[in-house]
C-alpha cells in the first residue's frame, strides 16, 4: 500500500451522529483534513460517490470547576458529507 493509500485511511477519526445529519453524514476528521482527502477517503474506503464536502472547525468548550481556573476542550474538525442519489453508507448503530 503506498503512502497516499495510508494517509487516506487515517483521515476519518469517527462518525459523528446527530439529529441535524438529515441526508447527510458527519464523520470527526484530523484537524489538517481539507475536502479533497475527505472526499477521496470516503470515496475509497465505502466505495460510494461523493456529491459534496463540507468542513466545519468546532471550538472546544469551556470546562469550569470549583476551585480551578477554567480551561477549553481541545477543538476539532468534522466533515459534513453529501452522496449522490441512490448512494448509502452503512455506519452502523
Amino acid at each position: 500500500m503506498n503512502k497516499n493509500k495510508e494517509k487516506l485511511l487515517k483521515v476519518l477519526l469517527s462518525p459523528h451522529i446527530s439529529e441535524k445529519s438529515s441526508g447527510q453524514y458527519i464523520f470527526r476528521v484530523i484537524k489538517n483534513a481539507n475536502k479533497r482527502d475527505v472526499k477521496e477517503a470516503i470515496q475509497h474506503i465505502f466505495q460510494v460517490k461523493v456529491k459534496a464536502v463540507n468542513i466545519v472547525n468546532v471550538k472546544g468548550e469551556m470546562m469550569v470547576r470549583f476551585g480551578r481556573p477554567k480551561s477549553r476542550r481541545s477543538s476539532w474538525k468534522k466533515a459534513y458529507v453529501t452522496l449522490h442519489a441512490g448512494e448509502q453508507i452503512n455506519i452502523g448503530a
